[in-house]
């Protein structure tokens, strides 16, 4: 399993690249005009004239350090994940992997309420000290008398049943949405969540809340665009009253200050990946936001220089978590970007991402806080 697998809700666009050619500009143009697989074309179809960029797949020339990290150096919590495992043999070999590759707890996001919920819950339950459940919203009705009420007392529900938090809860711009509810226009600093936040509080529910996507979506698709590769695939440019990634940010910003006894996270670094000094002003103007890494490890790959004295600074506040499955090879690509020196490397198999990354090689005090400390810290304060 990989973040194709579990990220990815179709099949990707089919974004033509020729390299070179002078027909790039009406390839692009026609490519962008149909959705095909992510399926490789087969070798002896592919000329520099024909390649499309769905198909490229560099390999790395230089002869350098390559490091396999098999074990988290420090034992970890994983903060962000989801009910990827149907099966109590899936439940088996996860518990396995996780213990070969040194997760000591996953969180589990399971954005689900009501029967849903429950069945989640009881399916996870023989595995309870290695799973922890979290809860997401039922929007229903949230333009109705009576929302935020009933919304409450399904949270107070699933805290009965086990839930330790919230979420997965996504705005990317277009409105609040749980697991496969539609969105719904309300973002969250809408007043109309003031009194579900105020709850959560209440009853010492942490919030894990995504809001925006990686930047390039909301870009043009063209050739200025850095991740177009992977941009027009989850292309938000193209959506109507759509509210910015900055925009979503001062929302969440405005969200977390107006209820400063609610403990939120903030998924994949709030998508400030490419803007990590916004992240560093985010997380000092709101000292009840920390944020997870899950699922930005190919972005933050790419710069790690500034990734790695961000970590050093905001060591305190990140989370560490996956986002992508429960293989042995995802969690160990991610060992391998925290923990060494290594560079130039790609991974275009768990991240579809076609640029190459580097390692950040954080010190083990930096390490030891992201990988476990931190996230300790934020469950036992809800005891």
């Amino acid at each position: 399993m990989n973040r194709r697998s579990f990220v990815k809700t179709s099949g990707a666009a089919g974004l033509a690249a020729v390299m070179p050619s002078a027909a790039l500009a009406l390839e692009v143009q026609h490519s962008m005009a149909r959705t095909t697989s992510h399926v490789p074309s087969k070798p002896h179809q592919q000329t520099p004239e024909t390649l499309l960029l769905k198909d490229y797949r560099p390999q790395s020339i230089y002869k350098i350090p390559v490091t396999e990290v098999a074990k988290a150096k420090f034992s970890a919590i994983d903060m962000h994940s989801h009910p990827y495992a149907k099966t109590s043999d899936q439940l088996a070999e996860w518990v396995k992997n996780m213990d070969e590759v040194g997760i000591q707890k996953t969180i589990i996001l399971t954005m689900a309420t009501g029967t849903e919920f429950d069945g989640i819950y009881e399916q996870y339950a023989p595995h309870g000290d290695r799973f922890e459940m979290w809860c997401g919203l039922d929007f229903t009705g949230y333009n109705q008398t009576g929302f935020a009420s009933s919304v409450v007392k399904e949270l107070k529900r699933c805290r009965q049943a086990g839930a330790r938090g919230v979420g997965e809860i996504h705005d990317k711009g277009q409105g609040l949405r749980s697991g496969k509810s539609k969105t719904t226009g309300m973002h969250p600093d809408d007043p109309r969540m003031d009194p579900v936040f105020e709850a959560c509080a209440e009853l010492k529910l942490p919030f894990s809340l995504h809001v925006a996507d990686p930047i390039w979506m909301y870009q043009r698709m063209d050739r200025t665009n850095d991740g177009l590769m992977n941009a027009y695939s989850w292309r938000l440019d193209n959506q109507p009253n759509i509210v910015s990634l900055p925009g979503m940010v001062e929302i969440l910003e405005r969200t977390t200050k107006r209820h400063p006894h609610t403990t939120f996270i903030a998924c994949h670094l709030a998508n400030l990946d490419y803007d990590l000094a916004r992240l560093g002003a985010l997380l000092e103007s709101s000292p009840n936001l920390w944020a997870d890494i899950s699922a930005r490890y190919a972005e933050t790959g790419a710069t790690p220089r500034a990734a790695s004295q961000f970590y050093a600074k905001y060591a305190d506040r990140l989370l560490y978590g996956t986002d992508m499955g429960f293989d042995k090879a995802m969690y160990q690509v991610t060992f391998r970007i925290l923990e060494t020196l290594d560079e130039h490397f790609y991974e275009i198999d768990q991240f579809d991402y076609h640029w190459y990354l580097n390692g950040f090689g954080l010190p083990d005090s930096t390490l030891k806080q992201v990988y476990h400390d931190n996230a300790a810290r934020l469950l036992a304060a809800r005891e």
